[in-house]
């Protein structure tokens, strides 16, 4: 069947909008004929939030018909993160999916990544530089203002609150801790908000924590940059000092986290912390697995809405689908479309 020009025109726009945000079909990438070998490096492996996407990933894999290699682990290591990049070329990755935690120092592995033709999906952080194909990862800067906006309202707008924050070398520590501190300022004056950079690290996040609330017992609020690895330690240190009390007792510190991990939502169905970010694990890696693919099929996407409740914005360096992470409390916490409910 033969359409006329402004026919043909016609159905395609429709079929652009259908989809939410466009995409183009243009000359597949260094995998040819749509298809080709992707390789993924792990971030960590001492995570309970990595953990469930790693286990996510051979799943999608298979669910979207992607010919995975096998995964390395760069060990929140940014030089192990370039060499296992260069050995997955090596062994030949056409596309690379990976999650650098230091933002700042993946710069010249992207342009090498680029000069070879080799599309890049990162996931969860956002490199400060160099292209990517597509950025996966939610709204970071909405985390810390759906957490501050959670503990003010808790608090009244009064009181000392810690924020244990990520690396500030990653783009999600720094979008967190930055949201957060603007949004106290702007909301919640009466606040003083004590800030310990724990470089995503449980053990310096219980030093730190142990050490404020030496300082100052009357804290009574907790902000988690990542409950994957504060979760355990903030636990332990508010148990140690007889503060790991139920939300009716007075001396109750309210505490929020981001990841939405299972444990997250088992401490507040018990009434050990009030709150958490579901940061989705699993749409993390179906979509960075959808996108690798769709990068070797040739296809381009555009800014705008998609079809899977997300937005896509435009990066200086690329394009960022922005997936949704709703506020978990107690009254949603059984919810069984919630990724950390689903964990087996």
């Amino acid at each position: 069947m033969k359409l006329k020009p402004l026919a043909a025109c016609a159905v395609l726009v429709a079929a652009l909008a259908a989809c939410g945000a466009g995409t183009t079909t243009t000359t597949p990438a260094a995998g040819g004929e749509g298809g080709g070998k992707v390789g993924i490096d792990h971030p960590r492996a001492d995570s309970d939030f990595w953990n469930s996407y790693i286990k996510y990933i051979p799943e999608m894999a298979d669910e979207l018909g992607v010919e995975l290699m096998t995964a390395t682990n760069s060990q929140n290591d940014v030089a192990k993160l370039v060499n296992n990049v260069q050995a997955l070329i090596g062994q030949g990755a056409q596309a690379i999916v990976m999650a650098p935690q230091d933002t700042g120092a993946i710069a010249s592995t992207l342009q090498n990544l680029e000069n070879k033709n080799i599309p890049v999906i990162t996931v969860d952080t956002r490199p400060d530089k160099g292209k990517v194909y597509m950025v996966v990862r939610a709204d970071n800067r909405a985390y810390g203002t759906k957490s501050c906006e959670y503990l003010g309202e808790q608090l009244g707008g009064k009181g000392k609150v810690v924020q244990l924050m990520g690396a500030l070398s990653s783009i999600n520590g720094r979008d967190r801790a930055e949201a957060f501190g603007e949004c106290m300022k702007e909301k919640f004056p009466d606040i003083e908000v004590f800030d310990e950079p724990t470089e995503w690290e449980g053990s310096k996040a219980a030093s730190m924590l142990q050490t404020r609330l030496e300082q100052h017992p009357d804290v009574k609020g907790i902000y988690m940059h990542a409950g994957g690895v504060h979760l355990a330690p903030t636990l332990q240190v508010l148990r140690q000092k007889g503060l790991l009390l139920p939300p009716d007792d007075p001396k109750h510190v309210v505490v929020i986290s981001n990841d939405g991990i299972p444990q997250e939502f088992e401490a507040i169905r018990k009434g050990e912390i009030d709150a958490t970010i579901s940061q989705p694990a699993d749409l993390y890696a179906k979509y960075a697995l959808y996108y690798a693919k769709a990068a070797l099929e040739g296809k381009t996407f555009e800014p705008g809405a998609t079809d899977h409740d997300s937005t896509i914005i435009e990066l200086p360096n690329g394009l960022e689908d922005q997936l949704p992470a709703p506020l978990v409390t107690k009254e949603n916490v059984e919810d069984p479309t919630l990724w950390g409910n689903q964990v087996k």
